[in-house]
């Protein structure tokens, strides 16, 4: 049994005791912690996935493979990333030099090289916004949460002090617990804030190499059908 001077600080107990109001703040940094959390993870599997498949392409695409050979490879899959770029310029190239038949056109459609750069374009938008996406809420948890975490702090003093009114008791028993709830909050937030700020900012940096090195390859591609564009006229 515990001495009556001695006050249970546990999480659990704080929790238990903290007001209605303290205790929605506690849930809802404990739920966007958790989300941040899974986002995160799913971040970090999927950029690493992607760089090891982009590294893949890149290995097979400069080997000297032929291009409508790894097209033909690569058209009936469910590609992302540098793949999925290749296939769509690939795929406009074939429609502006095949003709309905599906015969060769012996010289590509006026603008086939302006069409291919805006397939391209298009397709790096749409890899990038895939990549982002549910990065604006560790944006918002990060920049947040703190301030959520000062309400509960805010909160919890007031409680403090409502308690000391109350009882006209200044003792430690008193006012430790709605100090203890307030700081409690405040560590919450912190929690949450800090993972989600830290990731944030090392995802959107990953995502902007990631478009740099498909703009870069766009670029090398679109050099490449340029040549084949000036042999056939």
């Amino acid at each position: 049994m515990n001495p009556p001077d001695v006050v249970d600080l546990s999480i659990l107990e704080l929790f238990k005791n903290a007001h209605i109001v303290v205790k929605l703040v506690i849930i809802g940094l404990l739920l966007a912690s958790i989300w941040s959390w899974a986002i995160i993870l799913e971040k970090l599997f999927l950029y690493a996935k992607t760089r090891k498949e982009t590294d893949k392409f890149e290995q097979v695409f400069w080997s000297g493979q032929s291009l409508e050979e790894l097209y033909q490879a690569l058209a009936q899959r469910r590609n992302t990333g540098m793949a999925a770029l290749f296939v769509a310029a690939m795929r406009e190239w074939k429609r502006s030099t095949e003709r309905e038949g599906g015969e060769k056109s012996p010289k590509p459609m006026p603008g086939v090289q302006l069409r291919v750069e805006k397939v391209m374009d298009v397709t790096i938008s749409r890899e990038v916004e895939r990549l982002e996406r549910r990065l604006t809420f560790l944006a918002t948890v990060g920049s947040t949460s703190p301030f959520v975490g000062l309400f509960g702090t805010v909160w919890g003093i007031m409680t403090s002090f409502q308690a000391i009114a109350l009882s006209k008791n200044t003792s430690l028993a008193v006012v430790a617990p709605g100090i203890a709830e307030a700081l409690f909050a405040t560590a919450l937030g912190l929690l949450a804030a800090i993972p989600a700020v830290i990731f944030y900012n090392k995802f959107n940096s990953d995502v902007a190499r990631y478009a740099a090195r498909l703009e870069g390859f766009a670029d090398e591609f679109a050099a490449i059908l340029s040549r084949q564009i000036d042999k056939t006229t």
